[in-house]
Order: C-alpha cells, then structure tokens, then sequence
C-alpha cells in the first residue's frame, strides 16, 4: 500500500506555524529585555527615555513605543524618576544639582530629540515607500487599522518629542538659575576676601 505524501497546504501550514511561534518567542525575548533595561535604568539613576531602553535592550524604538507593556513600563518608570527628583528638590542646597550636571541632562534630552526626529523621519519614509505596495489586495477593514495604527505611532512619537522639548526648556532654565547662584557666590567671596584685613 502506497502512503499518501503530505499535501503542500499542510506542509505551508507547518511553516506558518513554526514562524508564527518564533516570532511570539523573539517578541517575549525583546519584551523582557526591554522590562531588564527599564529596571536597571531605574535602580542605577539613569534617565530613563525610550531611545535609551532601546539601546539598552538592543530592540527598536518602534517596539518600546508599540508594545503596550514595554511602553508603560517606560512611562511608570520616567514618572517615578520626576517624583524622586521633585523630592530631591526639596532636599538642603548642598544636595542641588550642579551646572555641569544640568549640563549633562540638556545634552542628553538634546540628544534624545534628536534620536526621536530621525526614527519620526525613518517610519514616515517607510510608510510612504511600502503603503503603496501594501494596498494591493488588502481590504478596507485592514486597511483602517494600519492607518490607525501608524496614526498611533506618530501620535507617540510627537508627544515623546514635545515632552522632550519641555524638558529641554526647564534644564535650561535651571541651568541660567544654577549659573546665575554661581555667579552671585562668587563676587560674594571675592567681597568678603577683600574686605579681609591683611595681617
């Protein structure tokens, strides 16, 4: 008796499957890459944005912003860093920031601004290079929800970029207080100095 060979469906079938759980399973792997980052981001102190947990997770920022877990895992943990902040706001002069530490946080929001302007750029690019060819054969139902999917994206990109902007802007008042403080503390001392008597 002649065992029948398995049809081509069954085989196409198959390969869907085994491609279907690969990418479940490099999906959970960026996930909890991306959460690790945001974690050790956190508990190190440094700024957390989601051009950083990206290189920290080697993942996209596509995937930070379009993976609902990873995203306000990102959220949670920016809102816990501006609380310890305001907190450390409050705390004795000695412990205020320095210039050249509000220095550093501006390069780096500047920085960030820049990383979020070329990934707007690249996904735009993308969109307009793909969406031509990705509406053959694609009816109206998925064709709404990649609109609004990309809609979603860009939304997330420019409200990451205007946060960024109002960062930006507070550092640098903060910096102008701080190097106006130094300012005045110094020709406080060179006063005092002079009017010193010499022996």
């Amino acid at each position: 008796m002649k065992i029948p060979a398995p049809s081509g469906g069954n085989d196409r079938n198959a390969r869907v499957e085994r491609l279907r759980v690969s990418r479940a399973k490099d999906s959970e792997d960026k996930t909890r890459r991306a959460l690790d980052a945001v974690d050790g981001l956190l508990r190190s102190g440094r700024r957390i944005t989601v051009t950083q947990v990206a290189r920290e997770a080697s993942v996209s920022t596509w995937f930070v912003y379009n993976q609902p877990h990873v995203h306000q895992a990102v959220q949670d943990g920016i809102t816990a860093q501006r609380a310890r902040e305001r907190r450390n706001s409050l705390a004795p002069e000695a412990s205020q920031v320095s210039p050249a530490g509000l220095r550093t946080d501006l390069a780096l929001a500047r920085e960030e601004i820049k990383d979020l302007k070329k990934e707007r750029d690249r996904l735009r690019n993308r969109v307009r290079l793909s969406l031509g060819a990705e509406l053959e054969g694609v009816n109206r139902n998925e064709l709404i929800e990649r609109v609004q999917q990309i809609e979603q994206r860009n939304t997330a990109l420019e409200q990451a970029l205007s946060e960024a902007r109002d960062q930006i802007a507070a550092l640098e008042g903060q910096l102008r207080v701080a190097e106006d403080d130094l300012t005045a503390a110094r020709a406080s001392l060179r006063r005092a100095m002079r009017s010193v008597p010499t022996p």
